[in-house]
């Protein structure tokens, strides 16, 4: 007999209204919030699905998942100082704004760091990913799994970008980040800084030519409407964390912290296979739409990816030498 069958037998016996039972006695009744950046239609709203249901079949319903989008509890940054204090349980983020906290998560800015979403997996769900993730602590935090943000392309309105001199002055929005804005100065951009809701007005007005971003974000923000290039450069590759109150995690039981960890991953896999699914719908519209998509050549993309080797020594003690050394031979076990 499974336990929502002794459940709903115990509740009928005893007459005890309304509230199903926790799975075992070191389960108990909670409620967990998560704060997110993005919009419910995004991705990670179907790993925040996938994990509610996984907490329910594990706790027997005795935990209440609340899910908080488009920065209603505070921007990624805020809401992940209020789980270092304490006053909120979790929050899913791209790991590019907490370099504040923990340089170390840099490593994840460095360009063409990743080939392809086979090798960001690998990397992120085995031993290099498990050392970052044991870092966090110190931090306040704990990392439960690695969702994917995704690979972040190049659009223009200038030219196809085909080599190394196509960068040459192009005129481009990056993140307020100190790596994206060296390898983007050092392909030999003009990189400029901006609050991502200025983008499309600038890209509009002709302020800026370019703007680098997942697919996704680009159809979604419209940016095909007045880009006419993209170009796969996937140049990046941002993972989000997801990230539990160190201060909370300490007043659960090893079992509730067992079911937040397998039910993370359990999210992270349908996370990723619908933000891989929509990223390839949003690439057919962008083209759809009339945007020139165009691949690199391998020689040619050799030739950008020795150009910005520098950026890895430039960053390499802010970030850790050790941190890069490990992230880097990660790659190289894999590549072997």
């Amino acid at each position: 007999m499974t336990f929502k069958t002794l459940a709903a037998a115990a509740l009928s016996t005893t007459m005890i209204a309304g509230l199903a039972l926790p799975a075992s006695a070191d389960v108990s009744t909670r409620t967990i919030r998560v704060s997110n950046g993005i919009a419910a239609d995004h991705p990670v709203a179907n790993g925040v699905d996938a994990m509610r249901a996984c907490f329910d079949e594990r706790t027997g319903g005795a935990w209440t998942f609340n899910a908080f989008w488009s920065s209603a509890l505070g921007d990624d940054l805020q809401a992940t100082q209020m789980l270092r204090s304490g006053t909120l349980e979790m929050v899913i983020t791209s790991t590019s704004p907490l370099v504040g906290i923990n340089p170390a998560l840099g490593v994840f800015d460095l360009p063409f760091l990743f080939a392809d979403a086979a090798e960001a997996d690998a990397v992120l769900d085995g031993e290099f990913g498990d050392y970052v993730s044991s870092m966090m602590p110190d931090s306040g935090l704990v990392n439960l799994a690695y969702w994917e943000n995704g690979f972040r392309d190049l659009t223009n309105s200038l030219r196809p970008v085909e080599s190394l001199a196509d960068f040459s002055g192009m005129r481009v929005r990056v993140m307020q980040n100190d790596i994206f804005l060296d390898t983007f100065q050092t392909l030999g951009a003009n990189a400029i800084p901006m609050a991502f809701g200025e983008v499309f007005t600038a890209l509009e007005t002709g302020t800026i030519d370019a703007q680098e971003n997942p697919y996704v974000t680009i159809d979604t923000s419209h940016f095909d409407e007045v880009q006419k290039y993209l170009t796969n450069t996937h140049h990046a590759y941002t993972p989000f964390m997801v990230l539990f109150s160190k201060p909370i995690w300490d007043t659960y039981s090893p079992e509730e912290h067992d079911i937040l960890v397998d039910c993370a991953v359990i999210g992270r896999d349908a996370q990723r296979a619908a933000s891989r699914a929509l990223s390839a719908d949003s690439l057919a519209r962008i083209e759809g739409n009339g945007v020139a998509i165009n691949d690199i050549s391998a020689e040619n993309m050799q030739e950008i990816r020795d150009a910005v080797q520098g950026v890895y020594e430039r960053h390499a003690d802010e970030i850790g030498q050790e941190v890069v050394d490990r992230m880097q031979a990660a790659l190289a076990e894999l590549r072997d």
